[in-house]
Parts: structure tokens; sequence; C-alpha cells
């Protein structure tokens, strides 16, 4: 029943006024349950037929990454699958993934993300690229995204929020020339230092690697975590 199942789906995927209503549904999350736990060639390969047909139709590729599809594909790839056209609609979803996270990449969407609180691990935080092309955006507005960052230090009662903070102020340390002069004009260390003692073991990882950033700047934190 649940090949049969994905089969109409993935017919389905195939028209537009479909595809329209499916994005009203939570049919996504579904499929990525399926894919992620199904052992069974011809329900995976149904199913990544499916998503790769929807990834470039309106919202969908942002919620795939959001559903961590990208690593899941990493590991559908590292299996023995027999079937040619599995392997090829794998190779083709993870390429229409890669390309979405490019696009998704930017500094518009960091900045929205930022601005509203609703900080999480999204691709662009711990893409070496996304920091490396936009740190001069960080200086706009008088340093506006490095403040509300550190705001959120104060304010957030998300660990998960708490954590990415900490980590996006140790990437602007590393990656701004002056990163660790401003932040110490903006008063972040005393901040950043009592998250040091959070009940969430992932808040005091990153905090302890921000504040060896903030006291002894990148290249030498980076030698201490060696």
């Amino acid at each position: 029943l649940l090949y049969e199942t994905c089969l109409c789906l993935w017919l389905l995927s195939y028209f537009d006024a479909a595809v329209d209503y499916l994005a009203t549904t939570r049919v996504l999350p579904r499929l990525v349950e399926v894919v992620k736990g199904s052992t069974k060639e011809k329900v995976v390969r149904v199913v990544t037929l499916t998503l790769r047909n929807l990834l470039s139709k309106g919202s969908f590729g942002a919620q795939m990454i959001d559903l961590g599809l990208p690593q899941i594909v990493q590991n559908l790839k590292a299996q023995a699958w027999s079937d040619e056209d599995l392997l090829e609609a794998l190779n083709q979803l993870e390429g229409g993934l890669k390309d979405n996270i490019r696009r998704l990449s930017s500094f518009d969407k960091y900045k929205q993300e930022v601005l509203l609180g609703h900080l999480d691990w999204s691709p662009m935080h711990k893409d070496p690229n996304f920091w490396r092309e936009n740190i001069t955006n960080f200086e706009e507005n008088d340093f506006q995204i490095v403040r509300v960052l550190i705001t959120i230090l104060d304010t957030a009662n998300d660990p998960t929020a708490l954590a990415v903070a900490c980590y996006d102020i140790s990437q602007f340390i590393q990656h701004h020339p002056a990163g660790r002069i401003i932040l110490s004009d903006l008063k972040a260390k005393e901040r950043v230092m009592k998250l040091m003692d959070h009940e969430n073991a992932e808040v005091t990882k990153h905090a302890l690697l921000c504040v060896q950033r903030l006291f002894l700047g990148a290249k030498y934190a980076s030698f201490m975590q060696s």
C-alpha cells in the first residue's frame, strides 16, 4: 500500500494544479520520513523521483533543506542500490538541493532570520563562503545585525537561538578584520561569558569558542580548538 500511495504522488507531481494542492498539505515531511526510513528499493526510487519533481516547485526546495534532506540523500547514496534510475535520481536531487542551498545562503535571508529572532541552524550559518562574501554587509546601519545578535544573547530562551548567536558572533570575529574591537565596544564579551554556564551543552560549547575568539582572536582560538 505504501508503494502504491507513493506512486500516485509521483504521478501527481507532474501536474501543476496537483502540486499547488500538495503544497498546502503535510505531504512533504511524510515523503522525507518514508525515504529516510524505507529499505525497499522501489519505494525509495519512487519517492526520490517525486522529490526531484517537486524540488523546483514553489517553496518545496527550501522546505526540503529545512527537513534535512541533503544529509538524507548523502546517506542514501552511500548505500548499495542496484537500480540505475534510483542512483541517477539521487544525483539529480543532490545537485538540485545544492543549488537551492546556494540561493538560500543570501545575506537578505540571513538578515530576516536575525531580525525576526528566529535563529536556527539553516545552511548559511556554517557556510564559509557566506561569511567571506557577506562580512562587509554586517557593517550596514552601524552594525545593526551584530547588535541584534548580541541582544539575542540577553533575550532568547531557546537554546538553539543562543547557540547560533554565539556561533555567528564567533564567525564575525573570524572573518572581520576589526571583529574583536567592534564586539568589545558593543560589550558583547560579558553577555557571552554568562552563557558559558548554560544548562544546554550546545550553548556552552559555542559560548566557549566565542569567548576564546573574543580574548585570543580567531587565529589563536582556532589553534586551541585543533
